[in-house]
């Protein structure tokens, strides 16, 4: 290949399981397409930092099962200088990389979006998070194995609840979205569940739980969404018992969801984007992200991705409180 005809790829952001698989896609497509690849560490600060590593096909030998990133990943603040970007886009092209894939979530291809436009490389993202929260696809990498996760987690917990009688708030995460509580929720036969884009009263919870209780209910669950803010699950919990005199137990389920071996799903769904996107560049694309549309995965334009956040289904909401009487 020519001068500028290498590719990058890095993680940013959180975590999530299945980033392994897709750095294993992309490096062996690469390889196979006749490409340098190339591994940034520590996402978009390796590349301020210039910490790349050139990649062979043992690089990525024994990783599609394990958890987390062998690239690491972590949040740049500096990358919203448009300085340290041109800093990045200069260490990228003194080592011949014209294409750089982005694996990561919102904030990730913010900074991608960025690089894009200021600067001559193409960059392809692959939607890594397990918040499930892109806009344009409806599914991201890492969201079906933190579901069994959590799912796994509150089936636990609903056995010491029923042994002991006990109601138990449970906090999961997915920062401002709620797609993880709520498919949670009715996949746990939970009672209740809070979240960002339904905010249901705590008079609702707390009638909810009486009326269970009431029946003879001998155990029950809420789950809620971590919000923007940390802490929702104690402030949930205080005003549960202060105002409707319902004791609860409190369990935050916390970053164990972003860990653990990925599904078969985030496996399958990681290798089949790493691929599509080096043959994306292959073909010449530029700003697009891979997605998943009706079932089937194709290219979808970066700054559509990044107009607004998925929308929220409400009939989910209604399954709840239909499964949940």
């Amino acid at each position: 290949m020519g001068r500028n005809n290498a590719i990058a790829v890095l993680c940013s952001g959180g975590d999530g399981p299945g980033m392994n698989s897709a750095i294993r896609s992309v490096v062996r497509t690469g390889i196979s397409e006749g490409y340098d690849v190339y591994g940034v560490y520590k996402g978009f600060a390796g590349l301020l930092t210039d910490d790349f590593e050139k990649m062979d096909l043992s690089s990525v030998g024994n990783i599609i099962q394990r958890g987390g990133t062998v690239l690491y990943t972590s949040r740049c603040a500096e990358f919203h200088d448009p300085e340290a970007r041109k800093v990045a886009a200069e260490n990228l092209k003194k080592r011949g990389i014209g294409s750089l894939i982005v694996i990561g979530g919102n904030g990730s291809f913010q900074g991608a979006n960025c690089l894009f436009k200021e600067h001559d490389i193409k960059i392809i993202c692959i939607p890594g998070t397990i918040d499930n929260d892109i806009s344009g696809t409806e599914y991201t990498i890492g969201f079906d194995t933190a579901l069994h996760t959590a799912v796994e987690a509150i089936d636990k917990i609903r056995d010491t609840a029923t042994s002991h009688d006990r109601t138990f708030l449970v906090e999961v995460m997915g920062r401002s979205s709620g797609m993880i509580a709520i498919t949670v929720a009715i996949s746990t036969g939970a009672e209740c569940v809070i979240f960002p884009e339904q905010v249901e009263s705590l008079d609702d919870v707390a009638a909810n739980i009486k009326r269970g209780i009431e029946r003879g209910k001998k155990s029950s669950i809420i789950i809620v969404a971590e919000g923007d803010h940390e802490g929702l699950g104690y402030s949930y919990q205080k005003d549960l018992k202060s105002k409707y005199g319902l004791a609860t137990k409190l369990c935050i389920l916390g970053h164990i969801q972003r860990g653990g071996n990925p599904s078969p799903r985030d496996r399958f769904s990681a290798a089949r984007m790493g691929y599509m996107a080096v043959e994306s560049i292959k073909r010449g694309d530029s700003g697009k992200v891979t997605v998943v549309r009706d079932g089937k995965f194709c290219l979808a334009p970066l700054e559509e991705c990044l107009e607004k956040k998925n929308d929220f289904d409400p009939e989910l909401l209604e399954i709840l409180r239909t499964l949940a009487l």
